[in-house]
């Protein structure tokens, strides 16, 4: 690859390409990531079976994911700018891989911990949202937020194909073989690796190098730091959002299918009902935006938040009301509603602390989200196990969603969001 790919492109049209080639990169990886990933849900019941675990001991795989995912984006974002995007989605895809051949040789618990825990978070986070963005960022000025939805689109499909693909593969081949079977899809990246100009997109619109890059964001931004923002209420409001979100949530997709087919559902229905929810969710990330900008953001947020309690009441009633009806309420309520908070948060955060390190306060604000989806995760497996049912793991998801609601009633800010004060970044503004 010649050095010329890392020139700026003085074609529109080039330019225009190119920003296309980086979408449909971002979208293809987070498909990838996602999809491998989240296929863990259809795997929990055949672990089960074969080994005696608990729920709530094997549901802590997914939980050490969520975790490792979220502490390790910050360093995703370092990697990129220092050795290049060919450099972290090939990491990623190895440590994919490598996740995905140890969880079929899996014997003891600690090798799922190990494999679907701690490798697919560190593929997660060097595949997925992170470096996508940052990508996206330097390639696309108008319409970004549509580029970034694309990309994330990719997340949404790969859960909606790879869960009932997996399922099927279990069915034929049983568990081992079907995770050894995505060990080899995942090799299907590779090409990606080799032929697409990385020096070209690393550069970005500006041609400037990833290392030049790196100088000119250590540079002090003006307004407010990270430090600063943690001594404000709005960041607070904006982690609570974010953290209570991520827990109602997923203490009800990590439960899903294993809970519809211990009621009678068939297995592959499951599957391809929780792989509903992921397409779902792309359109309610779409809708998010727009809502917002035409009936504010607490209206907006609480429409979401009807919609994710609607959708955990009709999963919570299937035992009363088997069939199909129920099932189609959930996916189609709850998995709308599970993808619009994201845009929301992201926007709230750019225009509150507009002109101080937005990136940097997001990613913190964005972690919280992750030990959220953690917490989740592993609570309704041991409200699992302790109970022996699903009802108190439902009754948590709906408490979680009140306390993720509230903010935007507490705070007239989140409701209407202006920019802090400059002596708002020393005490706090209140809301």
């Amino acid at each position: 690859m010649s050095h010329s790919d890392a020139r700026p492109l003085a074609e529109p049209g080039e330019m225009t390409r190119m920003a296309a080639l980086v979408v449909a990169t971002a979208f293809i990886f987070n498909f990838i990531m996602r999809g491998f990933a989240d296929a863990f849900m259809v795997f929990v019941l055949p672990l089960e079976t074969e080994f005696g675990w608990t729920r709530s001991d094997i549901t802590t795989a997914y939980s050490i994911y969520l975790i490792v995912t979220g502490l390790m984006s910050p360093l995703a974002g370092m990697a990129l700018d220092r050795f290049g995007p060919r450099a972290t989605y090939g990491a990623g895809v190895l440590f994919l891989v490598a996740a995905m051949r140890a969880a079929a040789s899996a014997e003891a618990l600690w090798h799922v911990y190990l494999s679907i825990g701690v490798l697919c978070g560190l593929s997660a986070s060097l595949l997925g949202m992170v470096p996508a963005a940052a990508l996206i960022g330097r390639w696309c000025d108008r319409n970004m937020s549509i580029a970034v939805a694309i990309a994330y689109s990719g997340m949404g499909l790969g859960i909606l194909a790879m869960a009932p693909v997996a399922q099927i593969m279990i069915d034929a081949w049983g568990w081992r073989a079907a995770w050894r079977a995505l060990s080899v899809g995942a090799l299907f990246a590779l090409p990606l690796l080799v032929l697409l100009p990385w020096r070209r997109i690393g550069a970005g619109r500006t041609g400037v190098t990833p290392r030049a890059r790196g100088v000119m964001q250590a540079a002090p931004a003006s307004g407010f730091s990270v430090r600063a923002a943690l001594r404000t209420r709005e960041f607070w409001l904006l982690a609570q959002v974010f953290f209570f979100t991520a827990c109602a949530v997923y203490s009800i997709t990590i439960q899903a299918v294993p809970y519809l087919i211990e009621n009678g559902y068939a297995p592959l229905d499951a599957a391809f009902a929780y792989g509903s929810t992921g397409l779902l969710s792309i359109c309610g990330m779409l809708t998010a935006g727009a809502l917002a900008a035409r009936i504010g953001f607490r209206v907006t947020a609480t429409i979401s938040f009807t919609g994710t309690l609607i959708g955990t009441l009709a999963l919570f009633s299937f035992p009363l009301w088997p069939g199909v009806l129920p099932v189609a309420l959930w996916a189609l309520a709850f998995g709308s509603c599970q993808g619009a908070r994201g845009p929301i948060v992201s926007t709230l955060t750019a225009r509150i602390f507009a002109g101080g390190s937005v990136g940097a306060i997001f990613g913190g604000v964005y972690m919280t989200m992750s030990f959220g989806s953690a917490a989740g995760a592993w609570i309704s497996g041991a409200l699992h196990d302790v109970t022996g049912g699903y009802q108190a793991a439902f009754i948590f998801s709906i408490i979680c969603v009140a306390f993720a609601a509230a903010p935007f009633w507490a705070s007239r800010r989140l409701a209407s969001p202006t920019q802090l004060g400059a002596s708002a970044a020393a005490r706090g503004d209140p809301a």
